[in-house]
């Protein structure tokens, strides 16, 4: 599963946020608890101090009641056998608030008069306790609108900085070598991605020379073969029609007769191709499918007729397209060849008409065909075929340049091409 560059980054930078928040929230909790528990303890402490200091000399047994009365977090309590300073946590009932409220107390031995008591300062933790609950929340509230903006503000910066690289991938993507349209590469003020597109049209313009030299080798190749082969064939079939030769000469020039057949056909074949890629049959006009199926129906009926092969058409539909003739009728006589060519004997093949669509479909091998092959220029899904491996790259080549589709199913053992214009 593939993701995009700025979704990568921006899910990287949100969790980072979050586990930032996740640890950096009850750390601030813990940090300022401490810093406030230190606090209060030394109010305690002074409270306490301030107690030894000026009050406890002077203080009677008989005025411990009297202090307690009128002190309401400072009293003195019955020896609580405490030995030393003990701070601990405590709720007591506030008759100001009319509920009880969590205290924090101090509890010191003291002597009065020789006597042995225990001095308890305690404070408040309400009003103190939800200042830093404001506080922690307003730091969660702060903390996440910066990590977001930083978020959102990255994700916009990024999407900014990598948009001259998304323009070089989408026209790259639109690329097509055999076209004649160069991809024209935006120019940045970014040095990385200037060099990026500089490298790549550097590649492409080498690459799109290595390929018209290729497809001009092929043409003019295809070209000088034409007449080669037509006057070998010509004087074969001179030498097949001559009473003089015996019956094994003649089965060696039938072979070479079939051979140079093919050959021609080949060559024919590569023509078409280095013909249609030079845009040579540009000009288009609106075309009648039906006409042209019907016009070839009675030459390809006799081809199946002689394997054995029934042909059945459904052409109710009139369809009309527009494209050039020439590749209208290579286009329609392929599927014809094709569904003949790879039936079986006393095979189908029915051919279908509709508003937008053909579909011929045939009898055939038992087993569907390798669809990623299936177009490809010389490729055979059976080694013995003695097809040039060519018709259905043409059919493909042919619905490319008109921007139609083509596809191939396999269904109940019957093989169909289906063309959507």
């Amino acid at each position: 599963m593939t993701k995009k560059l700025l979704n990568t980054t921006s899910k990287s930078y949100l969790l980072f946020t979050i586990i930032l928040i996740v640890i950096a929230a009850p750390a601030f909790y813990y940090v300022i608890q401490n810093l406030y528990l230190e606090d209060i303890d030394e109010g305690l402490e002074l409270h306490k101090d301030e107690f030894l200091k000026y009050s406890s000399i002077q203080l009677k047994e008989a005025d411990i009641s009297i202090w307690n009365r009128y002190n309401r977090d400072i009293k003195i309590l019955e020896n609580q056998s405490a030995k030393s300073d003990t701070y601990f946590y405590k709720n007591y009932y506030d008759s100001l608030s009319e509920e009880n409220e969590p205290f924090r107390e101090l509890y010191t031995p003291i002597s009065i008069e020789g006597k042995p008591y225990t001095l308890s300062v305690r404070a408040n933790m309400v009003e103190s306790e939800d200042l830093i609950i404001s506080i922690f929340i307003i730091f969660i509230f702060l903390l996440s609108f910066l990590l977001l903006g930083l978020f959102f503000i990255n994700k916009r910066l990024s999407a900014k900085l990598w948009k001259p690289f998304y323009l070089t991938l989408e026209k790259i993507e639109m690329f097509e070598i055999d076209k004649t349209n160069q991809p024209q590469l935006t120019k940045t003020n970014i040095e990385e991605f200037n060099r990026l597109n500089q490298s790549i049209e550097k590649l492409i313009e080498k690459n799109t020379t290595i390929y018209r030299n290729q497809r001009e080798f092929v043409e003019n190749a295809a070209h000088e073969l034409q007449t080669p082969l037509a006057v070998f064939q010509a004087k074969i079939d001179t030498l097949i029609q001559r009473s003089d030769v015996s019956e094994e000469q003649s089965v060696i020039l039938c072979s070479l007769n079939e051979s140079v057949s093919r050959l021609n056909r080949l060559n024919k074949n590569l023509l078409l191709l280095s013909k249609i890629e030079n845009e040579i049959y540009s000009s288009i006009e609106p075309i009648c499918i039906n006409e042209i199926i019907e016009k070839q129906l009675v030459f390809f009926t006799e081809q199946a007729l002689s394997k054995g092969i029934s042909l059945k058409t459904e052409l109710s539909k009139r369809l009309i397209i527009q494209s050039n003739q020439t590749l209208a009728e290579i286009l329609i006589s392929n599927l014809f060849m094709n569904a003949i060519k790879h039936n079986i004997k006393n095979g189908q093949v029915w051919i279908k008409l509709t508003e937008n669509s053909i579909v011929f479909s045939n009898t055939g091998i038992p087993q569907s065909l390798n669809r990623e092959k299936l177009f490809l220029r010389f490729s055979k899904t059976n080694p013995l075929e003695k097809g040039n491996g060519l018709g259905l790259a043409i059919v493909k080549k042919i619905t490319e340049i008109n921007q139609w589709s083509v596809f191939y199913s396999f269904t109940e053992n019957i093989h169909s091409f289906s063309l959507i214009f």
